[in-house]
């Protein structure tokens, strides 16, 4: 069923030789945006992650070519390189190109590196921005990612840059503002993440929230501590994808939780 007009603002259309990045949001495939469905319904050639729930994929048309190219820490992976060749090449053959990104494409999604090859091979592109994880995942688990009671800014951190001083020393950084910090891909490293917070001045009794599998039917959340976060992720068998916030708003689910309906 086409969008009303009567609601809506004109749909673009999406030309052939065009690429769209697009975020396809943190997991429920009723959190996308109204743009992405269209653009779903336009594309020809879909270029898709690891996350991207599959029943999203159900609402491609019926003709469109579906390409897998999905980044997984520790596991056989797509490289970035041949990912920007797959879509140049695509839309120079005349393809609608969807390049489909689990959450928002320019937050931790490689899409400003894929909008920079495209730039450079002479293919126009659009941008449709999507529900982030980092946002998305811990406000439906009842933690605001700003209160006026606890915060006025929150730090978005990748936790794979985890290694080696340099790396460190970022992390005591980011701990010493003070300010909440949404870790994501940061489990595999938690160790040297925590090490650095508490050397960075975060006290141990920091409250600290996982949540794996945001919006998911395997959802879980994890309330716990900074100084027993890696234990309890351990302990529990929390597996990723995950996000991980650390920092006083995440106490805030105690009193917000327990109301919230979820979608």
């Amino acid at each position: 069923m086409p969008f009303s007009s009567d609601i809506f603002p004109p749909f673009p259309e999406m030309a052939p030789g065009e690429v769209w990045l697009v975020g396809a949001g943190p997991g429920d495939p009723r959190l996308l945006t109204v743009m992405a469905v269209h653009a779903l319904r336009q594309a020809n050639t879909i270029v898709h992650d690891a996350l991207v729930d599959s029943r999203i994929l159900r609402l491609a048309s019926a003709d469109a070519e579906i390409h897998f190219a999905g980044k997984r820490g520790g596991r056989p992976s797509s490289q970035q390189r041949d990912i920007n060749e797959l879509i140049v090449a695509e839309a120079k053959r005349g393809r609608r190109v969807l390049r489909l990104k689990g959450g928002d494409p320019f937050v931790f999604g490689r899409g400003g590196e894929e909008a920079r090859a495209l730039v450079q091979a002479g293919i126009p592109y659009r941008v449709v921005p999507g529900l982030t994880a980092g946002l998305a995942a811990p406000a439906l688990a009842g933690i605001p990612a700003t209160s006026r009671d606890t915060n006025h800014a929150v730090i978005l951190a990748a936790g794979h840059r985890a290694a080696g001083d340099e790396g460190a020393a970022d992390w005591e950084a980011l701990a010493a503002t003070g300010q909440p910090i949404v870790l994501y891909m940061a489990l595999a490293q938690l160790p040297e993440i925590v090490a650095a917070f508490q050397r960075g001045g975060l006290p141990a009794d920091t409250p600290a929230t996982i949540i794996s599998n945001a919006t998911g039917g395997e959802e879980r959340i994890l309330e716990t501590r900074l100084g027993r976060l890696v234990s309890d992720a351990k302990v529990s068998g929390i597996e990723p994808p995950a996000v991980i916030v650390v920092g006083a708003n995440a106490a805030l689910r105690a009193t917000l939780a327990p109301g919230m309906v979820r979608p």
